[in-house]
């Protein structure tokens, strides 16, 4: 097992290697999993091999007569996951011609377009900012849906020290250097942070907790949750989507060489796994069983709180996807989010950001998605 010293250089070196938009591979905004960071430290992908042949309720389909295609993750099975996981444990995957293995992420595990472009994996849950960063590099990679309207990433802070996402400016924050390619432009641009306001963040609440005038970056289904079980307070959270902050997150993305030679097969996956989701938000258990067998750390209030929080703040079903359907996307949108990586300076303003995702697959409506 790695040290914990060990292990948080591990994931600075991951960061930067693949979140500095300055290196030749593509910007990738993995979440790291703060509460089992230290524990997972030795696990490789090749642990999280969960097939579609493993529910015994599922059609009687011959393997061999199924598609196998391969699906990595950005992080260790949660409820963010949790559609994926579900289309496996219901079948669906099946029902739709595939046999579908989850390759799980973590910090020790390539970027997503590497193992996109290197063929470790058919598709990849990737995020839309850094979609756009690959077409900037000439990387042939596609986002074909987005699972998540809005990206959970949020700020946290005290009870009481703060009532808007203004309020923080000039005041200590806990930040990843991850948040340098993403949403701390944005913050600077809009609201008028300052690059002093940043301290390290070590994927620990401790820091947070000891001094009252902070706040730190998180995860809105995961850590106000941790934060209230180890300190004994209630944050208040700021889910960063609702102040503007526009990037698509958790999306389906896969190489446009298979976009253009098997559309039959990015479809068959699209559709299931946005089918997977509809059914995890009806009755998650069938695919948190499976979460949890991944990820055996992975607790029943922990996921009842993520699912709370999915549907309780909007990430899947607002916006467009409340009419199109889950996986729902627009050039618009599209557009809004490169003009505005553009004027914070993250983007160059010739980029072809069209390039990085096609409507070919989604938008079918909520209807299509939910019928038998």
């Amino acid at each position: 097992m790695y040290t914990q010293t060990e292990l948080k250089h591990l994931s600075e070196v991951y960061i930067f290697l693949f979140c500095d938009p300055l290196l030749p591979s593509t910007t990738v905004i993995h979440r790291f999993h703060r509460r089992q960071f230290i524990q997972y430290g030795s696990i490789c992908m090749g642990s999280s091999l969960l097939a579609a042949c493993t529910n015994s309720n599922q059609p009687a389909n011959s393997s061999s007569q199924l598609d196998k295609v391969s699906f990595g993750t950005n992080w260790y099975a949660q409820a963010e996951h949790g559609g994926f996981y579900q289309a496996i444990a219901t079948g669906i995957y099946q029902q739709h011609g595939l046999d579908v293995t989850i390759k799980m992420g973590g910090p020790q595990i390539p970027s997503g377009t590497q193992l996109l472009v290197g063929g470790a994996v058919d598709f990849f849950m990737g995020y839309g900012i850094d979609a756009i960063n690959a077409i900037a590099q000439g990387i042939p990679k596609i986002t074909v849906a987005a699972i998540f309207q809005k990206d959970p990433q949020c700020l946290i802070s005290h009870p009481n020290t703060a009532k808007t996402l203004a309020d923080l400016k000039g005041k200590p924050i806990y930040v990843s250097a991850a948040a340098n390619v993403t949403y701390w432009p944005f913050l600077k641009l809009k609201y008028g942070f300052s690059d002093d306001q940043k301290r390290p963040y070590n994927f620990n609440p401790a820091p947070f907790l000891a001094d009252k005038t902070s706040t730190q970056q998180g995860y809105i289904t995961s850590e106000p949750y941790a934060i209230e079980k180890q300190g004994g307070i209630k944050p208040t959270v700021f889910l960063l989507a609702d102040y503007g902050y526009s990037t698509y997150a958790t999306t389906i993305e896969t190489k446009k060489e298979l976009v253009e030679k098997n559309p039959d097969l990015v479809q068959r996956f699209v559709d299931a796994s946005i089918k997977g989701w509809y059914s995890y938000l009806e009755n998650p258990q069938p695919g948190n069983q499976l979460i949890k067998k991944d990820n055996p750390e992975m607790t029943d209030d922990q996921l009842t709180y993520g699912i709370q929080k999915l549907k309780e703040c909007g990430i899947i079903t607002s916006g467009t996807a409340e009419q199109q359907g889950i996986g729902a996307m627009s050039e618009e949108r599209w557009k809004a989010l490169y003009d505005s990586m553009v004027n914070a300076g993250v983007y160059q303003p010739n980029v072809n950001y069209k390039n990085a995702f096609t409507l070919q697959f989604v938008n079918k409506g909520v209807d299509y998605y939910k019928k038998s």
